[in-house]
């Protein structure tokens, strides 16, 4: 039970209250949510402000993206918060399932590559020494072996692990092929796990979403990815490549219309969603997009705009284009 609570407090008072007064928040809540730690931070945000504003109780839990599109393929939550879209494996399961969902993009964020402040090192790395570093059979474990530069020093690496949307991602943009990826690193679901696992190594190498980082800027150092550093202007302008990415949550379209406590969250999140993303240390999308997904969500539009594929270099203006299928 302490362990749980521990857990609880770690990510957000949604959760932790709920966790001490001594029942279950998840059969206690009328809004179930789980899924991406990246997404987290926003939904936590929107949940404080829809519980606090309706009274009704709003669950967020951290299973990472591919953990949470399961279990939401499963019918046992409403809404999964998704760092990337869903997969084909993933659309298979729904359809088994019979479970039809809303697709909503909420943010853009630039995913970050991290080092500790105690590193003086190294400013920025080039796509190709981070394919070089993290490549599927990479054998590289000293700082020296990236650039002839670095010093010789042992190389730690921390990143997300295989049900991360953060990891799908990353290993798409930067070693050409969704989780091809080195094994050998400490991995985890949770973002917090990796910003204290880099922050107290001097050696160490990890990446996770921009928001994380700036909450944490002073324990950690972002690292410039082929000269460009990761800002919010940056994703804005198309300059930060290929590590700018959409974020979104799936809400689950039968419980969008007959939960009114689920259409209604969704319908407050989208309201305030420029407002949660800015807050949390995410790029709000154009007005246009929160448009049509509220039309979206208000018609029960249902399918994926990208046809269980894992697209990188998207721009906001080709989430408006684009249009969901099922």
């Amino acid at each position: 039970m302490l362990s749980q609570v521990y857990r609880s407090i770690t990510i957000g008072a949604v959760v932790t209250i709920a966790s001490i007064v001594g029942f279950s928040a998840t059969a206690q809540a009328q809004v179930k949510v789980d899924g991406s730690s990246t997404v987290f931070p926003i939904t936590e945000a929107a949940a404080a402000a829809f519980q606090k504003s309706s009274g009704q109780k709003v669950t967020v839990g951290i299973s990472g993206t591919g953990g949470g599109l399961k279990k939401f393929c499963n019918g046992e939550t409403d809404i999964s918060n998704a760092s990337r879209p869903i997969l084909e494996k993933e659309l298979k399961l729904c359809k088994e399932k019979g479970i039809k969902f809303i697709e909503i993009p909420v943010a853009m964020d630039a995913l970050t590559v991290v080092v500790s402040p105690q590193n003086n090192w190294v400013n920025n790395l080039t796509v190709d020494q981070l394919k070089k570093v993290w490549d599927a059979g990479s054998t590289v474990k000293n700082w020296k072996e990236i650039d002839g530069s670095f010093p010789d020093a042992p190389l730690k690496l921390f990143g997300p692990g295989a049900d991360s949307g953060t990891f799908d991602y990353f290993t798409e943009a930067i070693n050409g092929k969704a989780k091809k990826s080195r094994t050998d690193y400490t991995g985890s679901e949770d973002d917090n796990v990796l910003v204290q696992g880099v922050s107290r190594d001097k050696n160490a190498l990890g990446y996770f979403g921009f928001a994380y980082y700036q909450k944490n800027n002073r324990r950690l150092k972002a690292v410039k990815v082929n000269g460009v550093e990761p800002s919010l202007a940056n994703v804005t302008n198309g300059s930060y490549r290929p590590l700018s990415r959409p974020l979104f949550i799936y809400v689950n379209a039968d419980s969008a219309k007959n939960k009114q406590p689920v259409k209604s969250f969704v319908e407050s999140y989208l309201n305030g969603a420029s407002g949660f993303a800015s807050k949390v240390g995410y790029l709000p999308l154009i007005d246009q997009v929160y448009s049509v997904s509220k039309k979206h969500l208000s018609e029960g539009k249902t399918g994926t705009r990208f046809a269980g594929k894992e697209p990188t270099n998207l721009k906001m203006e080709d989430l408006v284009k684009m249009e969901p299928k099922d």
